[in-house]
C-alpha cells in the first residue's frame, strides 16, 4: 500500500505543533519511531552522549520539521509527555479468540471496558474531548496532564485493552496511515483535563527501595567473589543510568550476565531478581524490566532464557 504523501503528513505534523504537541517522525506507512531502538544503539553520532529517544527528538521547530517531512513521507508521532498530554488507549480485539478475562466479562472492546470503568467509579464517561479512531477502529481520547504529577504510559492497567501514553510513551498523530488505514479526528475539541479520579488511578506507587549493594554478598553467599563483584558492577550502572538509557541499562547488564548465568556462577533467578529490584528503584515499570532482562538473556545465550 502506498504510503500517505508526505506533504499531507507534513499537514499533520504541522497541525499537531500548532496546539503545542511535539512531534518526532514515524516509520513510513509504520507506528515505530524512524531511527534505531535503545537496544540496538551505537552510541555515537546524535546519541553519542546516550540515546536520543522519541521524547528527546520531538520538536516544535516548524523549520526542522518541513526538512525531515520533505525528505520521506514518515507518519507523525506525538511525544506525550513533552504535550503534556495523558492519552486513553482504548484497543479492539485483534480476532475472535482475543477475548475479555472474567473481570471484564461482557465487554467488546476497550471502549466497554472505559464505559464500565468509568461506571464502577460513580463518573460519567468522559467523552468531551479531543479523539482521535485508530486505524482499526478503538479510539485515542486526549487529555492534558495533571499538574506536578509525571505520569507515565501504562499496559492495561486501567482494564482489559485500556492502555495509556503519557511519559515514556507517544501516539501515532491523526492524518497519519498504516496498512492503508487512517488515524481521524473524530471529535474535534481542545483536550479536556484528565478527570481526577482516573489521575488518582494512574499515580504509581512509590518505587520500592534497591536492595542494598552491601548486602549482595550475603544473598549471592552460594556464588564466588568474582561473580558477585561482576553482578554488583553491572547492579550500579544501572543505579546510576539517566532517564533515556534505563531501559538500555538494564538491557546490557542482562546480557552482560548472561555468561555467568551460563557458566552456572550465577543463577537466571538470583540475577533477575537484583536486575529487577535495581529497575523498579530507578522508575522502570516492572513489565518493562522483565522485558529488558528477558531480551538480554536471550541475546546472551543464558540457557534457561533461551529455552523460555
Amino acid at each position: 500500500m502506498t504510503p500517505t504523501p508526505a506533504p499531507a503528513l507534513l499537514s499533520a505534523a504541522l497541525r499537531a505543533v500548532a496546539r503545542g504537541w511535539p512531534v518526532f517522525p514515524l516509520r513510513p506507512g509504520d507506528k515505530r519511531p524512524a531511527g534505531h531502538p535503545e537496544r540496538h544503539c551505537p552510541g555515537t553520532g546524535r546519541c553519542s552522549e546516550g540515546h536520543r529517544t522519541p521524547e528527546h527528538r520531538a520538536t516544535l521547530d516548524g523549520e526542522q520539521i518541513a526538512r525531515c517531512w520533505h525528505a520521506a513521507p514518515y507518519n507523525v508521532g506525538i511525544a506525550t509527555g513533552p504535550a503534556n498530554l495523558v492519552v486513553v488507549d482504548l484497543d479492539v480485539p485483534k480476532d475472535e479468540t482475543d477475548t475479555p478475562p472474567t473481570a471484564w466479562a461482557g465487554a467488546a472492546d476497550g471502549l466497554d471496558v472505559f464505559a464500565m470503568l468509568c461506571e464502577r467509579a460513580g463518573q460519567r464517561l468522559p467523552t468531551e474531548t479531543y479523539t482521535v479512531r485508530t486505524r482499526r477502529g478503538g479510539q485515542h481520547l486526549y487529555f492534558t496532564a495533571p499538574t506536578g504529577k509525571r505520569l507515565r504510559s501504562t499496559a492495561n492497567a486501567l482494564g482489559w485493552k485500556v492502555d495509556t501514553r503519557a511519559w515514556g510513551g507517544y501516539v501515532v498523530a491523526a492524518g497519519s496511515a498504516v496498512g492503508g488505514a487512517s488515524y481521524e479526528i473524530i471529535h474535534d475539541a481542545s483536550p479536556a483535563p484528565l478527570p481526577a479520579w482516573l489521575s488518582d488511578l494512574l499515580t504509581p506507587k512509590p518505587a520500592p527501595a534497591p536492595m542494598p549493594l552491601s548486602e549482595l554478598s550475603a544473598r549471592m553467599r552460594n556464588a564466588t567473589a568474582y561473580s558477585t563483584a561482576a553482578l554488583r558492577g553491572e547492579l550500579e550502572k544501572v543505579l546510576s543510568a539517566r532517564e533515556g538509557g534505563r531501559n538500555r541499562a538494564v538491557y546490557f547488564a542482562a546480557y552482560a550476565l548472561a555468561r555467568m548465568i551460563r557458566s552456572g556462577d550465577l543463577t537466571e533467578a538470583a540475577v533477575s531478581t537484583e536486575l529487577m529490584s535495581a529497575g523498579q528503584s530507578i522508575g522502570l515499570p516492572a513489565g518493562e524490566c522483565r522485558t529488558a532482562i528477558r531480551s538480554g538473556f536471550v541475546r546472551g545465550g543464558a540457557s534457561e532464557a533461551s529455552a523460555a
